[in-house]
């Protein structure tokens, strides 16, 4: 995608490898619609991702919401660009066991460098297990290095 932010492009099409933190929560991208700023991100859940009684603890949900609202935003960016999570604010719907969870996120709105977004996960059968919004800064990408 030329005119687009290269370092999501470039891992979307498997030219460098996703980022550890994406490897780790069994990260696959599946859609990206740059128009309409939204995305489809598959996770697979692992058994070391369990809370006591079997279910997917929390915080890897709310890494994989982190994980989905981000590349929505990504998309949309230009080569010079990244972006810099300013607050995630996450709920949880119903536990979820092991196994693939399917993100869906979107750009809710975007004026200037601030953009509100939005995210859910969904399990096998397709029900909602927890959602997101989230607030995101649009900054130079080569003051990434000293972002969050």
């Amino acid at each position: 995608m030329n005119g687009r932010c290269p370092s999501f492009w470039d891992a979307l099409q498997g030219r460098v490898p996703l980022p550890r933190a994406a490897v780790a929560l069994g990260t696959e991208l599946l859609e990206t619609d740059v128009e309409n700023g939204t995305v489809q991100v598959a996770f697979t859940a692992s058994e070391e991702c369990t809370n006591p009684t079997g279910n997917v603890l929390g915080a890897f949900l709310s890494a994989m919401l982190y994980d989905t609202v981000g590349p929505a935003l990504l998309a949309t960016l230009g080569p010079d660009q990244f972006q810099s999570t300013m607050e995630l604010n996450a709920s949880f719907l119903r536990p979820v066991r092991p196994g693939r969870i399917l993100g869906r996120g979107r750009v809710v709105h975007r004026v200037g460098d601030i953009a509100f977004l939005e995210a859910s996960l969904s399990d096998a059968d397709d029900v909602v297990v927890a959602t997101a919004s989230a607030t995101a800064r649009v900054i130079p990408l080569d003051g990434a290095e000293t972002a969050a």
